[in-house]
């Protein structure tokens, strides 16, 4: 019989755990550490206690990129909520050919974020791809303004997260929809309930779980938006810097010799709270409705 010592599951455990505290838990620490400091890319820094928190509250910038995210937030939480569910609703279907489309729709997934920034950028620039089209049908007589204007490029922005997560969250409804029985659906059939009665009471009820899976990633995603800004703004952030994420805000102050890494710090620690409060609240949506 082998003897089990006790020590045999931390060997296994070990090089995952010593992987999760260097490269996670060492980094997530010493960001708090260094928010409470003026550290600089080429010095240690000095303890300035709650000076970054405080400088926080004046920057105009900073107060820009929140409205920012909460404006993304609003619009991409419903969207990327339902529109995902309407999609695996039509694909789910057995058709042939079906497939075809449900690989069309998934392929913007699969695709390079900063590439597909880059596609988007020429067809929105001012002699970009529907520009010449507005123009051509005669509904603008100069250049629409995507790029250059505050949120013009905001939208367009959030235009290009929506198309892009629209196939990634239609698959894990594609699961959702899976588990629902058929069996309730025909009995609600027989009861004389109509498609829409059976979407709401059936299918909701099926793939709420995966709904508020869905309303967690999506929220999350949206306060830390950074490539689809980036991209389309050739990474100013907009006209005046006022299209900026606070994840671009945070590169911002960071890079360089002359970077802020203590202020960059404390805008990090503050994006881990605002990222975390809306999944608090739909937590609790969800129990309330359990």
């Amino acid at each position: 019989m082998t003897h089990r010592r006790w020590f045999t599951p931390w060997l296994l455990a070990g090089p995952a755990l010593v992987w999760l505290a260097v490269f996670n838990l060492w980094p997530a620490v010493n960001t708090v550490i260094l928010s409470f400091t003026n550290a600089r890319p080429l010095g240690g820094g000095h303890f300035t206690g709650l000076e970054n928190y405080r400088r926080a509250l004046d920057d105009e910038q900073l107060t820009d990129a929140l409205v920012n995210s909460v404006v993304y937030l609003l619009v991409c939480l419903p969207l990327l909520t339902l529109l995902p569910l309407l999609l695996a609703l039509l694909v789910e279907k057995r058709l042939p050919g079906i497939t075809f489309f449900r690989t069309a729709f998934y392929t913007p997934v699969v695709a390079s974020a900063v590439v597909v920034g880059l596609v988007w950028g020429w067809v929105l620039d001012d002699r970009g791809l529907l520009n010449g089209l507005l123009h051509q049908l005669g509904l603008a007589d100069r250049p629409v303004s995507f790029l250059t204007d505050r949120w013009l490029l905001l939208f367009s922005a959030i235009a290009l997260t929506v198309w892009k997560g629209l196939g990634y969250y239609m698959v894990i409804y594609l699961s959702a929809l899976g588990n629902v029985g058929r069996e309730l659906h025909e009995a609600a059939a027989v009861d004389g309930a109509s498609a829409t009665r059976r979407f709401w009471h059936v299918t909701l009820p099926g793939v709420r779980p995966a709904m508020l899976l869905i309303s967690v990633l999506v929220s999350v995603s949206a306060l830390r938006i950074f490539s689809e800004l980036y991209v389309l703004s050739n990474g100013t952030g907009g006209p005046g810097g006022r299209d900026m994420s606070v994840v671009m805000l945070i590169q911002m102050y960071s890079r360089g010799f002359t970077g802020h890494i203590g202020y960059a710090s404390a805008l990090s620690i503050l994006l881990f709270v605002l990222t975390v409060g809306p999944m608090l609240v739909l937590a609790r949506l969800n129990r309330k409705a359990a």
